[in-house]
């Protein structure tokens, strides 16, 4: 059973109270303090650092963001920067597995929990580690990003690693469609590309070309470092100077995406026709990037319509034996991007059925509005959710990685008094506002009963 949450929005940000920001270290630029956050920028390159000590566990998590993901990327090198994420782990001259001083090796001996992930607007790499081990890692996290090897012979086999995760997305029925979503939903802009990349930009894309991405994009005056848990601080900023201070600038200006998406003027239409076993419904509108001040009131309203049995679409659909689920999400990204609705279809339920239904759902609420009490349970809830994925040095990280990608990382303390702020009538004029026919993308899966290319007969 959900429980509503009254806490303090301070109480749902970190789970014990920060420790007070350090006097300034030499060769760093004091910016702000934010939410139990201090940022800082280190004079000598641009790298921005920000610092969030909780002395509850001696766990430190230390993450660093490259403003770099899909959306720098253009046909003929689509993938790259999640193809690179995968190299990142190849090592360097001073850090190496014939060395045995690898990042992997060093995490392995230590018990750190690591990795790295690559999204739309940006790749972050971390690791979760006991605090004493925080200059180790650092070390080998810092060298990587100007000093990495970048090898044909280690290309050749990630390629195929990365090739197989593409493989698995194509035969999952909702992210095949979600690609297709995108692509159609998108002419113009950079997010038209999935992060994973076409197949045969994976397979052909030449050592030099991600090599050219490397040297554009992996640079101090492009990454945030952020440091969150049991550390001292003035000796945190000490090494981050000592590991990354050696690094210049960019020695070019960061290429920055310009592209805009034109005014889209009319509903777009795709199908996607494979083997599986059931149909998904998917319908994507544009809206705003992530720092719109109606991000807020739009995750309220995704929140409305597909969260918990009491939501609109479970009553109208999974409620009545049409949809074994439907979800609603809210794009939280730097640019203009999509609110996306998925229904993944019962066996016994047609496609242009489901789709009538979510659409009358849409403008129902458009037309008449939420309730107050619909509008508090769904701010609860959100709360709330922002709470439990913050329980942790780790996902503390993870969120504030999420909000620097999307250029404001302050949203990280924000976005809970944001919610609390939204009213009926905010929910009800952002559907009116963006929930609209014209700017929507439909797409169906429609599943194949075989190779042949019958579509699979109703049950």
């Amino acid at each position: 059973m959900f429980r509503k949450l009254k806490l303090p929005l301070a109480a749902l940000l970190a789970f014990s109270l920060p420790v007070p920001r350090s006097s300034a270290v030499e060769g760093f630029t004091p910016i702000k303090d934010v939410g139990g956050l201090s940022e800082y920028t280190l004079d000598a390159n641009g790298l921005t650092v920000l610092l969030m000590p909780i002395r509850s566990v001696p766990v430190v998590t230390f993450m660093v963001t490259y403003r770099v993901g899909s959306r720098n990327e253009v046909t003929g090198t689509t993938g790259a920067t999640h193809l690179l994420e995968h190299l990142m782990f190849k090592g360097s001259p001073n850090f190496n597995r014939e060395k045995g001083n690898s990042v992997d090796q060093l995490l392995e001996s230590i018990g750190g929990r690591y990795n790295a992930t690559t999204w739309l607007d940006r790749t972050n790499y971390f690791a979760e580690i006991g605090s004493e081990h925080l200059e180790a890692y650092m070390a080998v996290e810092a060298d990587r990003m100007r000093n990495l090897w970048l090898r044909e012979e280690d290309r050749q086999p990630e390629m195929t690693v990365v090739r197989n995760e593409f493989e698995i997305g194509e035969n999952d029925p909702t992210e095949a469609l979600d690609k297709e979503i995108f692509a159609a939903a998108y002419i113009a802009h950079p997010y038209h590309h999935s992060t994973i990349g076409w197949r045969s930009d994976i397979e052909k894309v030449p050592i030099g070309k991600l090599r050219e991405f490397y040297d554009t994009f992996y640079w101090p005056d492009n990454a945030t470092v952020s440091i969150v848990g049991d550390f001292d601080p003035e000796a945190a900023l000490a090494l981050v100077k000592k590991y990354y201070g050696e690094f210049p600038r960019a020695p070019h200006p960061i290429p920055q995406v310009y592209t805009e998406e034109p005014e889209q003027s009319g509903q777009r239409r795709v199908t996607v026709k494979r083997a599986g076993q059931l149909g998904v419904v998917g319908v994507a509108y544009k809206i705003p990037a992530a720092t719109h001040p109606d991000y807020p009131a739009l995750q309220i309203l995704a929140n409305i319509l597909a969260t918990g049995k009491n939501s609109r679409f479970y009553r109208a659909l999974t409620d009545q034996s049409l949809t074994t689920s439907v979800s609603a999400s809210v794009g939280f990204n730097h640019d203009p991007t999509l609110f996306q609705i998925y229904a993944d279809l019962a066996p016994d339920a047609a496609h242009d059925q489901v789709e009538e239904i979510l659409a009358a759902e849409v403008a129902r609420l458009r037309e008449v509005g939420v309730g107050v009490e619909e509008v508090a349970a769904a701010v609860n809830q959100e709360t709330a959710s922002l709470a439990y994925g913050r329980d942790g040095t780790f996902l503390i990280a993870s969120s504030l990685n999420e909000c620097i990608a999307v250029g404001d990382w302050t949203l990280y303390a924000t976005l809970g008094d944001a919610y609390a702020k939204v009213t009926p009538d905010d929910v009800k004029r952002v559907a009116a506002t963006y929930l609209v026919e014209d700017q929507s993308t439909v797409g169906w899966f429609i599943p194949k009963a075989s190779d042949a290319g019958e579509s699979a007969p109703t049950p």
